[in-house]
């Protein structure tokens, strides 16, 4: 993870810088938001930012979205400056870190931000074929395509495929196309020129440029619109870029791997993916089996992050009781390893006694779909089903949405795994809901049950 510090933090800055390089992070610190600019705009990149409050955080924040540079700002500053500290999370800032640094608070914002690890746990045999074949393949120049459910790992293997490849000591850059709005995902992938639209006040290096030497993950490319996939098709083939606002083409050395939550084969069938972007991508393709068809990774996986969410809590580390576990087994998994993840951060702060017992265990129901309409069924018991009745499906599939959301603390990406749709149905959903006049809670905010 790259990680860029801006500003001099008062003396704390060699000990934040410490203890994210500790955690596996690649750190550039700079004095000035300006500097900082100019350095995500070279195409040196950052997949975090942390900030001075002392420094204009609205100005930084500002910059990036009018540019159409997407990077998560977290800001940073002393116990006292509580009114600094509100004032950057009004600004855009997604978190604040009080200073002198805690290290496992740096620790669990690094990882909420950027969800990043290269570990992958597993024990049953269907992850290991898989990981067996990644292996086998990795070492070669084709391009891979990952398929799988939501929150099954697909990044999580592209980064192991780049640790195992030739270019395991270039760049691994990530772009997640479900999580970029349409009008800014060609600036994101390509950059764009000074003055090309409105709020591009200097040139600014894309994705592609950044990972030239290296290997370009392009995530839930699925969701890309189509009218894009044709620019990109071409710059996979021809290995050339046109930044937006220019006419000059730049060759780039990439190793490409893209992902997907749906059949893509079936999404060009249907003239919904570009059927000559599925071929160049599908050199090679590696399906992750959903967590439900490998079930000895649960157990594996439970005591995993029971162990981190009790340290990440600073609670006692409770073993996961047998009765417990059985009820894990038991459960569909929807939403995969991510949904397993939740569920045991629930489980530990839930947790009393000498173990994890079933009742710390709370899962998710697991709604019905059609087509990206969330049916209103198996969603409680009888009695609850009967209050449903009298009531549209538009107003029970808005109470389940936001009712998830809050369930993961408005975690949008967690909420959209969770409901079995894609992130861009979830956004167009709350987007609605905005409009309508609907409270929708922000990210942190909700409670967990």
């Amino acid at each position: 993870m790259r990680l860029l510090i801006i500003g001099s933090l008062e003396g704390h800055i060699t000990q934040a810088s410490q203890i994210a390089i500790a955690r596996g992070a690649k750190v550039t610190q700079v004095d000035d938001i300006e500097r900082g600019l100019n350095l995500i705009r070279s195409g040196h990149g950052a997949e975090l930012v942390m900030v001075d409050i002392a420094l204009d955080i609205a100005v930084l924040v500002g910059s990036l979205a009018s540019e159409r540079i997407n990077v998560p700002v977290v800001a940073c500053g002393l116990h006292n400056d509580a009114e600094a500290a509100v004032a950057a999370i009004k600004a855009g800032a997604k978190e604040y870190i009080p200073l002198p640094p805690d290290p496992d608070l740096i620790a669990a914002v690094l990882e909420a931000v950027v969800e990043e690890s290269n570990e992958i746990i597993f024990r049953d045999p269907a992850t290991a074929d898989v990981i067996q074949l990644a292996e086998k393949v990795a070492p070669s120049e084709a391009s891979i395509l990952i398929l799988g459910e939501s929150g099954t790992g697909k990044e999580l293997m592209a980064r192991h495929i780049h640790q195992k490849s030739r270019r395991a000591n270039q760049k691994f850059v990530s772009l997640n196309c479900a999580a970029i709005p349409e009008n800014l995902l060609e600036s994101e992938l390509f950059g764009h020129e000074k003055g090309s639209f409105t709020g591009a006040v200097a040139r600014r290096i894309g994705r592609f440029e950044e990972a030239d030497g290296g290997t370009l993950l392009l995530d839930e490319i699925s969701e890309m619109d189509i009218r894009l996939q044709a620019k990109l098709l071409r710059a996979i083939q021809e290995r050339e870029i046109t930044r937006v606002g220019s006419n000059e083409t730049i060759k780039v050395d990439i190793r490409l791997i893209a992902t997907s939550n749906r059949e893509l084969a079936q999404e060009a069938a249907e003239g919904k993916f570009r059927e000559d972007l599925y071929f160049r991508l599908n050199v090679m393709s590696l399906t992750l089996p959903p967590l439900r068809k490998r079930p000895q990774d649960i157990a594996l996986l439970a005591d995993h992050f029971a162990r981190k969410y009790a340290v990440a809590n600073g609670v006692p580390l409770l073993p996961v009781g047998t009765e417990a576990l059985a009820k894990l087994r038991a459960h569909h998994w929807r939403g995969n390893v991510r949904e397993l993840e939740n569920t045991m951060h629930r489980a530990v702060l839930l947790a009393s006694g000498p173990e994890i017992s079933p009742d710390a265990i709370q899962l998710n129901p697991a709604p019905r779909l059609n087509g990206t309409d969330i049916m209103a069924e198996e969603i409680a018991d009888a009695h609850s089903t009967e209050a449903l009745v009298g009531r549209t499906v538009a107003e029970v599939e808005r109470e389940l949405i936001l009712d998830t959301l809050s369930h993961t603390l408005g975690n949008r990406t967690h909420a959209a795994n969770i409901l079995g749709i894609s992130i861009r149905t979830l956004r167009n959903k709350l987007k609605l809901y905005t409009e309508q006049g609907v409270s929708v809670p922000l990210p942190g905010e909700g409670a967990a049950a």
